[in-house]
């Protein structure tokens, strides 16, 4: 870090307080010193401009080299002591925190006044690195206080940057917010941009921790572009992005970067930050199952710490090895005993969280092993947690204390202390006001729904069974949707994105090069995420919580003669709750992973009869699995069923079935909903009385031919069709009207659902827009390829147009959940819409359709019957 230096010393001098302004001018400024007569005192500290500005610039081999050079060129003591001072920062940077604490105690007897305070800050960084957080604060303080009577706002101000961050990371009661604040303003008087940008994203540092993903990610994104405007690499700030994704949890995001951290972090030779990336690789190889490359980089990573002297990071590494012997399957009591002292020296080191997990997952273990008294110990300690700290990590502790109360046989008590949990999960949810992170967010609730849904089961009580199954499903469908703001750089993101996209498929088609705009569409996309995840969440929070799940007898009023079967994934078995006539009954339907199996056997054998051709061994192989998942599914409920209407809330993995293209639905009125309770809540919404709105998407000659025999149909409706159906005109027409038809050409983005698209005049319109909509349509058709698929993450949350429109307040959606040919779905939706015309709810209007397609020859092909199958009614039906 750039401190003051010998005065007097002139163009030394300037480079010196350059660094953390211009780095590069630093370097030239101090070369120019360098290259000409100079004295020693001069020529050290410009050794030291051009060692602290490479530090800046992630030169760490070139810093070390040039501080050596400092200390060398040094004439007197206090001099050689600065360079000193910096060389252990530097060191400490490199990994090297032995030599770095050396180097630094060696400079502090030599100091006196702002320049001790300046030493003593630096130790604090060598102790920081070495995990010793208490001595770290302790020297801060110091130097804070130091700063503040000798006068020095630039010594004040680092220290205070230091101080925050660290209590920040340590999720300290003191205010690390009041120190990040302090020192970005400090900094900003002073001139020193880049030093000010670094303080400002260490409080989003502060903000991710204590849960305020969206603040975290807002204050992110805007460093972000000062970091560009100032041109300085911040590589190792990818490890505080891996954190804040994590913590959603992006996991998929997260794998990425923690890759991206390794490899730049490795290439720069900056060993301090590259152990810290080797651990959040295992990290996130460990959610995501790659148990032999987090069992690898963990232990990479723990290597790396014991060489560095970190001992408390090295802890925080083994922690993820012994988790993933856990995750393998090690039952050992050598296991448990090392995840207990593991657990104790987490805590005793700063690390609540780690510690935590490890407990609870050592609890499970003694518990297997037949220790149950061990187990419940270590239960005790972590429900400790259940009120301090963020909120999965409050989440986790009310777990441990239903876990601890199970062991001793209170159900009942088990039972409040995981719906506890659950409900400190809402809340957070509810700050959360981007529907993707509130959809990712869903992977915390996992483990106390299925613990909760476990001891419903084993009661044998389906109202319970239904409860739990609604706990959890679908969660950010129960709140309240939060409209993104009007934000200009948003909407001008989206227009960008819009034109861009429109571009590359024009390159495409033509042969032109493409990969440029393919690199602008990627910018774009990641640009709209961020400011789409900046959404603030509702303020107030879900007042007393969210609903409680729809009682039986609530259903039952709203279902009449309809049949409503949630589908319950329970360990290894796929269960459902069938609720008809008032009155809930439990089934076992077998094999989880023989239906899943099946279901995706059944779906590639539709899209096969639709883009590779009819033949007779397709459509047997078809009918061969529509037989066997019919069977699986609805062979043990099938004397309920009769001939009712029904409503399915299936598990994610079954979202997209072909629902009609199995025997027991084929002609029936089927609804699939992400939920009871989303089912529900739709069958309440009034429907809007704005004209019907028709729209017709480029390239699609049938999609014309369907608007104007609509037209013909819906008296009074709206047409958007050629230049006229742009995204404006759609979005803007869509507000407010009763139904909406678009028929178009559609893509269904399972990397990022919200950019799924349906291809309008100027572009592709992506779910993200529709967000944007403030009187969403009653009744939507989507006369689209792939237009009802969502993407399922935990918790059976839906992320796709089905998941922006129900929650945004559409009743009804219609859509396909599979490729569709234009001219057979332009005979089946004319159909569809007479039948609502004359007074058919969609669901009804939908099967009557489906059968009388079938009926006029339209299901005598493999791809007629795949296109009256691929669409399903979403919603309220």
């Amino acid at each position: 870090m750039a401190d003051s230096a010998v005065p007097g010393v002139g163009p030394a001098q300037r480079a010196l307080d350059a660094v953390q302004r211009y780095p590069h001018e630093a370097i030239a400024l101090a070369r120019q010193v360098l290259a000409g007569p100079t004295d020693p005192g001069a020529r050290s500290t410009a050794e030291r401009a051009i060692g602290l500005a490479l530090r800046e610039l992630n030169d760490l081999p070139g810093a070390l080299r040039h501080l050596r050079r400092a200390v060398r060129a040094a004439d007197g003591p206090r001099t050689r002591a600065l360079a000193r001072m910096s060389l252990g920062y530097v060191l400490a940077n490199a990994g090297r925190t032995t030599a770095a604490l050396r180097a630094v105690t060696l400079a502090l007897p030599e100091l006196t006044g702002a320049d001790a305070g300046r030493a003593r800050m630096q130790r604090g960084v060598v102790l920081h690195y070495r995990g010793r957080f208490d001595e770290a604060v302790r020297d801060y303080d110091v130097a804070v206080e130091i700063a503040q009577r000798e006068g020095d706002l630039l010594l004040e101000a680092r220290a205070r940057n230091n101080r925050g961050l660290l209590n920040a990371h340590r999720g300290s009661g003191r205010e690390p917010d009041d120190d990040l604040h302090r020192a970005a303003v400090a900094f900003g008087r002073l001139g020193l941009d880049l030093a000010a940008a670094d303080a400002r994203w260490n409080s989003g540092i502060a903000a991710g921790q204590r849960g305020d993903v969206a603040g975290a990610l807002r204050c992110f994104a805007t460093v972000d572009a000062e970091y560009r405007r100032l041109a300085v690499p911040r590589p190792a700030l990818l490890l505080d992005r891996f954190e804040l994704l994590l913590s959603v949890p992006l996991i998929d995001e997260a794998v990425e970067v923690a890759a991206t951290a390794v490899t730049e972090l490795r290439r720069r030779g900056m060993a301090s930050d590259l152990a810290e990336a080797l651990l959040a690789r295992a990290r996130a190889a460990l959610l995501t199952g790659d148990l032999a490359t987090a069992t690898e980089a963990a232990a990479a990573a723990r290597t790396r710490f014991r060489r560095q002297g970190r001992r408390t990071w090295a802890t925080f590494a083994r922690h993820v090895e012994l988790r993933a012997g856990y995750a393998r399957g090690d039952r050992s009591p050598a296991l448990l005993a090392a995840m207990v002292r593991t657990a104790d020296q987490l805590d005793a080191t700063g690390w609540p969280g780690p510690a935590l997990t490890t407990r609870i997952e050592a609890a499970r273990l003694a518990t297997a092993l037949g220790r149950t008294g061990r187990a419940a110990e270590l239960l005790a300690v972590a429900a400790t947690s259940r009120r301090r700290g963020t909120a999965p990590r409050r989440a986790q502790g009310w777990y441990a204390l239903a876990l601890h109360r199970r062991l001793d046989g209170d159900l009942s008590g088990a039972t409040r202390a995981l719906r506890r949990g659950l409900a400190v999960l809402d809340g957070h949810r509810a700050s959360l006001g981007a529907t993707e992170l509130r959809a990712h967010s869903g992977a915390y609730g996992h483990e106390l729904a299925a613990e909760g849904l476990d001891i419903a089961v084993r009661r044998g009580a389906p109202t319970r069974v239904l409860a739990w199954a609604e706990r959890w499903r679908a969660n950010a469908l129960r709140m309240r949707a939060v409209s993104p703001p009007q934000d200009p750089a948003l909407a001008a993101a989206l227009a960008e994105l819009r034109m861009v996209s429109a571009a590359l498929e024009d390159a495409l088609l033509t042969g032109h090069p493409a990969q440029p705009l393919r690199r602008r569409q990627a910018r774009l996309e990641q640009r709209i995420r961020e400011l789409a995840r900046g959404t603030p969440g509702d303020p107030a929070g879900p007042a007393g919580g969210l609903p409680a799940p729809p009682r039986v007898p609530v259903l039952a009023d709203a279902l009449g003669t309809a049949i409503l079967l949630e589908l319950v994934a329970h360990g290894p078995r796929l269960r459902a709750v069938l609720v008809r006539d008032g009155r809930a009954s439990l089934h076992d339907l077998g094999p989880l992973a023989e239906a899943v199996r099946v279901a995706r056997l059944h779906r590639f054998g539709l899209r096969r009869l639709v883009t590779t051709g009819d033949s007779a061994d397709a459509r047997a192989g078809v009918a061969h699995a529509a037989a066997a998942l019919d069977g699986q599914l609805f062979g043990p409920v099938r004397p309920l069923l009769g001939d009712r209407p029904l409503v399915i809330a299936p598990i994610g993995a079954l979202h997209a079935v072909p629902w009609s293209g199995l025997p027991t639905c084929a002609g029936r009125p089927v609804t699939v909903t992400p939920s009871a309770t989303a089912w529900l809540r739709a069958a309440g919404r009034a429907v809007p009385v704005g004209p019907p709105v028709l729209v017709a998407g480029p390239r699609l000659p049938a999609a014309r031919t369907e608007v104007g025999q609509l037209g013909g149909v819906l008296s009074g409706s709206r047409s958007f069709t050629g230049a006229d159906a742009t995204a404006d005109a759609v979005t803007g027409a869509l507000n407010g009207a009763g139904l909406a038809h678009i028929a178009a050409h559609g893509r269904f983005r399972a990397d990022n659902p919200l950019f799924s698209t349906l291809e309008l005049a100027d572009g592709p319109l992506t779910a993200y827009e529709l967000e944007r909509l403030t009187s969403p349509p009653g009744c939507v058709v989507l006369s689209a390829c792939d237009a009802g698929r969502s993407g399922v993450r935990p918790g059976d949350e839906v992320m796709g147009f089905s998941a922006v429109l129900l929650a945004l307040g559409t009743r009804s959606l219609i859509a396909a959940v599979l490729p569709v040919p234009a001219d057979l779905t332009t005979t089946l939706m004319v159909e569809l819409h007479r039948r609502m015309g004359a007074g058919a709810g969609p669901a009804v209007a939908l099967a009557g359709a489906q059968q009388a397609f079938g009926a006029a020859g339209g299901r005598d092909t493999g791809a007629g019957h795949a296109t009256a199958a691929a669409f399903v009614c979403f919603g309220a039906g």
